[in-house]
C-alpha cells in the first residue's frame, strides 16, 4: 500500500479535503488559461488592431474577474490543504498513541522512550509539509499541465509537441537527484531521533552522571550528535538547492525553446500574434506545477521518513500484547467477587507457562505451574532474573504466554475483556511511576471518582498520610516528574496507597517495603496483612521476612519453579528456600 493511501485510509474527511484541494487547484489552472486568452486578445486588439482601451474594457474586466477568482481558488486550496493536514495528523497521532499504549510495557521496554516521544511529536508534525504541500501538488503536477496542454495543442500543435517532449525531463532529474536526497533524509531523521533519545536519557540520568562526574562527557556527546545532525541537515539543503537549480534551469531552457520557435514563426508570419502571445504566456505555467512538485518533494522528505517510522510502529503486531478478537467475540468478565472479596470458586492457575523475550531469544519462564486460591497470598522468591516480574506482567496481561495457559475460575484470562480484567487488580510495582501532578491526582489514578476522605484513608493505610500532610500544599502539592520531590520510600508508599485506594480483589505487590527504613517497613507489612485478608495476593518478595507472612511460597530459579509450599514447611526442609534464608537472601 502506498504511503499516501496508508496515511489517508482512516480519515475519510481528509480524503475529501484532498479531492477539494486538487479540484480547486485544477480550477485555478483553468483560470490561468482564461487569463492568457483574454490578455493576448486585449493586447492584440490594442497594439495591432488599433482599438482604444475603452473598446477592450469588457476583456479587461473579465481578466480582473478571473484574477480575483484565481486568488480565491488558491486561497481556498491553501485552507483545505491545511485542514487536510490537521485532520490526518490528528487521526494518525491518536492511532499511534493508542497502538503504543495497546502494545504496553512489553514493547516500550525494548524501545528508547525519547525516540518514541520524538516520533509521536515531531514525527507526526513533520508530515505537515508532506500532506499540505506535496500530496496535492503530486496530483496537480499531472493535472494542471494537461489543462494547459489541452489549450495549447489546438492553438499551436508544434508548441504543444515541444511542451509534451520537454515535460518529462523535469521528473527525470527529480528522480535522479531524489535518490541522493532520500538517503540523506534518512540519515537526518535517524540523527534527530538519536539526539532526542540521548538527550532524554541524559536528563533522566542526570543524578547518576553528576555522581560519577560524567555530565560534561555527556554534554560533549550531545554536542557531537548535534553536529552530525547539523551536517546531515546541511547536506540535505545542498541537495535541495542543487535540485532547485537543475529544475529551474531545465524549465527555463524548455520555456526558451518554446519562445524561440514561436518567435521565429511569428516573424515569418506563420503564426498569428494572439495565438503566439497566448502560448508564450502559458509556457511557464505549463512547467510551474512540475517545478513546484520538485521543490515540495524535497521539503516533504523529512515527513516521508518520519512516516516510515510511524508505520513501522503501527505495523508491530498485537498478537503477543493484546487480544486479536473483535469486541463481539470477547467474553464479559465473570463475577469475580462477592461483597468485595474474591469468589471462592475464582482461583487463578498457571499451567506449564513458557515465555521468552526478544522473539524467543531470552527465555524467562520455562514451564511454570502453580495456582493462587481465592483469598490466598502467594509469595514469589528467588534471585534476580528468575522470572518473578514476568509472572506479574503475564497476570497483568502486559504480555501473553508463549505456550501454556493462565486461567481464572477455570476460564482462560485471554477470554476476558482486558480493561475489565485489569479493573479487578491493584498493583504496586517496585519502581512506581509518579506523574508530574499533585499527590491527590497521582492517587486518583487508582479510582478517579474517589472522595478526598477515601484518598486520605488510603494514604493512612499505606503509612503515607503523615509525610503528605507535611508537604507545603498537602495533597495538592506537585511532586514533579517521576516524583522527583519525594524520597524513594515516600514514592513507594504513594504507590501502595494507590493499591489501597483501588480496593481490588486481586493484589500484585512487587516488594512494597523496598526503600523503607525498618520502622516504616514494619508498618507497611502490618497494613499489607490487613489489606490481604479475604483477597488474593501475588507478592514478589526480595526480602524473605516479607515472604514469611505468605500462605504459600513459590521459589523460582532461571524461569522454573523449584520449590513451593508453606513458609514453615520449606524452612524445615533442606531445600533452596532454606538455603536462601540461611544466606540472608534479599
Amino acid at each position: 500500500m502506498s504511503l499516501p493511501t496508508r496515511i489517508l485510509q482512516h480519515t475519510p474527511a481528509a480524503r475529501g479535503l484532498l479531492g477539494l484541494t486538487v479540484g480547486l487547484g485544477a480550477l485555478a489552472s483553468l483560470a490561468v488559461v482564461g487569463q492568457a486568452l483574454l490578455l493576448s486578445r486585449a493586447i492584440g486588439q490594442v497594439f495591432l488592431g488599433g482599438r482604444a482601451l475603452a473598446d477592450v474594457a469588457p476583456l479587461l474586466l473579465a481578466l480582473a474577474g478571473l484574477a480575483l477568482a484565481r486568488a480565491g481558488l488558491v486561497w481556498g486550496g491553501e485552507v483545505s490543504a491545511q485542514r487536510l493536514a490537521s485532520l490526518a495528523k490528528l487521526d494518525l497521532r491518536a492511532r499511534l498513541a493508542g497502538h503504543v499504549l495497546a502494545l504496553g510495557p512489553a514493547y516500550t521496554g525494548g524501545e528508547r522512550s525519547g525516540e518514541l516521544a520524538n516520533t509521536l511529536g515531531e514525527g507526526v508534525e513533520a508530515l505537515d509539509e508532506y500532506l499540505a504541500r506535496y500530496l496535492p501538488q503530486l496530483a496537480l503536477a499531472g493535472l494542471a499541465p494537461l489543462i494547459v496542454l489541452a489549450l495549447v495543442l489546438p492553438l499551436d500543435w508544434l508548441s504543444g509537441l515541444v511542451l509534451l517532449l520537454t515535460a518529462p525531463i523535469i521528473p527525470v532529474f527529480m528522480v535522479l537527484i531524489g535518490g541522493m536526497a532520500k538517503a540523506l533524509s534518512e540519515r537526518q531523521w535517524a540523527d534527530m531521533s538519536r539526539m532526542s533519545a540521548h538527550f532524554l536519557d541524559v536528563l533522566q540520568g542526570l543524578t547518576t552522571l553528576k555522581l560519577f562526574g560524567r555530565s560534561r562527557d555527556q554534554a560533549a556527546a550531545i554536542g557531537q550528535i548535534s553536529a552530525r545532525f547539523g551536517q546531515a541537515t546541511m547536506q540535505v539543503l545542498r541537495v535541495a538547492f542543487l535540485s532547485a537549480l537543475v529544475l529551474e534551469l531545465t524549465a527555463s531552457l524548455s520555456t526558451a525553446i518554446v519562445a524561440v520557435e514561436v518567435s521565429l514563426r511569428l516573424l515569418r508570419g506563420a503564426l498569428p500574434f494572439e495565438q503566439a502571445l497566448a502560448v508564450l504566456i502559458l509556457a511557464p505555467e505549463f512547467y510551474l506545477p512540475l517545478r513546484l512538485l520538485g521543490a515540495r518533494h524535497h521539503a516533504s522528505m523529512a515527513g516521508a521518513e518520519a512516516a516510515k517510522r510511524i508505520f513501522a510502529i503501527l505495523d508491530t503486531p498485537l498478537s503477543n500484547h493484546q487480544d486479536t478478537k473483535t469486541s463481539s467475540q470477547r467474553s464479559i468478565l465473570v463475577p469475580w467477587c462477592v461483597g468485595g472479596k474474591p469468589s471462592e470458586h475464582f482461583d487463578i492457575r498457571f499451567e506449564d507457562v513458557h515465555y521468552a523475550y526478544d522473539g524467543g531469544a531470552r527465555p524467562a519462564l520455562r514451564g511454570i505451574t502453580f495456582g493462587i486460591a481465592a483469598g490466598e497470598m502467594v509469595a514469589l522468591v528467588g534471585p534476580s532474573g528468575a522470572g518473578k516480574s514476568t509472572i506479574a506482567h503475564l497476570l497483568l496481561r502486559f504480555a501473553e504466554p508463549g505456550s501454556g495457559g493462565i486461567t481464572a475460575g477455570g476460564r482462560p484470562i485471554a477470554a476476558f475483556d482486558r480493561a475489565e480484567w485489569r479493573a479487578q487488580i491493584a498493583w504496586a510495582p517496585q519502581r512506581p511511576y509518579l506523574f508530574a501532578a499533585s499527590v491527590a491526582e497521582n492517587l486518583r489514578l487508582a479510582r478517579p471518582a474517589a472522595s478526598m476522605g477515601e484518598i486520605v484513608a488510603a494514604a493512612e493505610a499505606a503509612d503515607a498520610h503523615a509525610f503528605i500532610a507535611a508537604l507545603p500544599q498537602g495533597y495538592d502539592t506537585p511532586i514533579g516528574e517521576r516524583g522527583a520531590r519525594l524520597s524513594g520510600g515516600q514514592a513507594q508508599r504513594l504507590a501502595l496507597a494507590r493499591a489501597f485506594l483501588k480496593d481490588a480483589p486481586l493484589l500484585i505487590l512487587d516488594e512494597p517495603t523496598a526503600h523503607l527504613d525498618p520502622g516504616h517497613a514494619d508498618a507497611i507489612r502490618a497494613s499489607i496483612a490487613r489489606l490481604a485478608r479475604g483477597r488474593s495476593v501475588l507478592l514478589i518478595a526480595h526480602q524473605l521476612t516479607l515472604a514469611a507472612g505468605a500462605d504459600r511460597i513459590l521459589v523460582l530459579d532461571r524461569g522454573r519453579a523449584i520449590e513451593q509450599g508453606r513458609p514453615a514447611d520449606l524452612l524445615s526442609e533442606d531445600g533452596a528456600y532454606r538455603r536462601l534464608a540461611a544466606a540472608g537472601a534479599p
